[in-house]
């Protein structure tokens, strides 16, 4: 470790990792009731387990990104990071805002409470007290990096990854608002979900990978450099106007069908980008790095989010076939594959990458690490296609010939098994992971006589 104060990033991804857990734990119940529907309906009814399942989800990969920010903009910058105590104010701050989401969303506290309660919006269902506590944690940690990298040596990865946070905070300011017309909510809405999960998370998915292709391929900067723009620009350009494929049915003007379909067609180009930028690197690099694992996860990474956000996305984008699909369980399909292959296996990558040097030692445990990445890809993408299989029947029985919903889904219970199943080895993934980064290979240590006597 070169810079004391990367340090940080550890006790953030501490915190991103237990969170981590707890999002895969509640996915896994969320798809036992999918099979058992009555299970906990009185004590946690499925809207509160999926509410902690998706929220979970975001404030983990938040802070994983924020730990990733910690851990690379010293070396880049080549400076210590502006303030410690502000990181770790900032870190406090949004643990205690998760842990007031948690008690709110199970006790179903202040309901009705225009400050305290909980609001009705998917994704964005956090009481407006820890919205605010989000944009101040938001403000700190912006004003910490910026001054950070504005003191020190500045770089493509810095610029874009700063452009990406920014953008990241901006964004969520929208989520305050929330107009009583549902068209119009839904047109701001997705200026927060989509425009973070196509816009500006994937200026941070690719910096943070530019970083971890640097480090472990040991390609020319240049190169790097050169890559990372040419994606970046990309991504801006298809994601900004690809917002419109989720303004086809929601009383937006017909011309966001064209554009919609057209602009995000061409997300899968800089995804596309991605991976074919991550692989090129470690051919052209030929470094044998000691971190298997990292190397391994940085690609998988790549490839799954090809996949899961380029190519299931491009699959029912465009608005002739998402008349038919939206809403269906091919959604659901997508969005896991999307958000595991983006942005868990990044997060999952940098922080194989950097734990081993934070805690000062030889990366570890590296085959079962790898195993992990197997495991929890293999069954990320077996549940990706059962709910592509599932969604498929559904489109038809439902959209097409017009059953009625709950009939439908009696139809799917097998498929919502094997997902059920595909969930277990997911977590048994998790499990292996968190095992493979803790805890210390054993170690035959021989003693001397007279040693293991005193």
């Amino acid at each position: 470790m070169k810079y004391q104060t990367q340090k940080i990033a550890y006790a953030y991804f501490i915190c991103a990792l237990g969170l981590f857990a707890i999002q895969i734990l509640g996915g896994l119940l969320a798809g036992w009731i999918y099979v058992m529907p009555n299970t906990l309906s009185e004590l946690l009814p499925f809207n509160i387990v999926r509410m902690l399942h998706t929220n979970s989800l975001i404030v983990w990969l938040l802070l994983g990104f924020f730990g990733a920010a910690y851990f690379l903009i010293p070396e880049e910058a080549e400076r210590e990071i502006h303030s410690p105590k502000l990181a770790y104010i900032q870190l406090a701050i949004l643990v205690i805002g998760t842990l007031g989401v948690v008690l709110t969303y199970v006790f179903n506290l202040f309901e009705g409470n225009f400050f305290l309660g909980k609001e009705g919006r998917e994704f964005l269902e956090q009481p407006k007290w820890v919205k605010a506590g989000i944009v101040v944690a938001a403000l700190i940690f912006l004003y910490n990096v910026t001054m950070t990298v504005l003191k020190g040596k500045k770089t493509a990865i810095t610029n874009i990854l700063l452009l990406g946070l920014w953008g990241l905070a901006l964004l969520f300011l929208f989520s305050f608002y929330n107009p009583e017309n549902l068209s119009l909510d839904k047109m701001y809405w997705w200026y927060v979900v989509h425009l973070w999960v196509e816009g500006v998370w994937e200026l941070i998915m690719a910096s943070i990978l530019a970083y971890l292709m640097l480090k472990l391929t040991g390609v020319d900067r240049e190169v790097v450099e050169k890559w990372l723009y040419v994606i970046v620009a990309a991504a801006l350009f298809s994601g900004i106007l690809g917002t419109g494929h989720h303004y086809f049915w929601i009383g937006a003007p017909g011309y966001w069908q064209w554009l919609g379909s057209v602009f995000s067609a061409l997300e899968v180009v800089p995804f596309f980008g991605m991976m074919a930028f991550a692989f090129v690197m470690v051919w052209k690099g030929r470094r044998d790095h000691p971190n298997k694992a990292a190397l391994l996860w940085s690609l998988g990474c790549a490839t799954l989010a090809f996949f899961g956000a380029g190519v299931w996305g491009f699959l029912h984008t465009l608005h002739g076939v998402n008349f038919y699909t939206h809403g269906t369980q091919i959604t659901a399909a997508h969005g896991h594959l999307a958000f595991f292959g983006a942005y868990v296996s990044l997060n999952l990558a940098i922080m194989a990458y950097a734990m081993p040097i934070l805690k000062n030692r030889d990366p570890y445990n590296q085959v079962l690490n790898m195993a992990s990445f197997w495991l929890m890809s293999g069954g990320m993408v077996f549940m990706t296609f059962v709910l592509t299989f599932a969604g498929t029947i559904q489109t038809h029985m439902q959209r097409v010939i017009g059953d009625y919903y709950m009939d439908v889904q009696d139809y799917l219970t097998l498929f919502y098994w094997m997902r059920f199943g595909s969930g277990v080895v997911v977590f048994l993934g998790v499990a292996l992971y968190l095992y493979a980064i803790f805890v210390p290979r054993s170690e035959v240590i021989s003693a001397s006589p007279t040693e293991a006597a005193e």
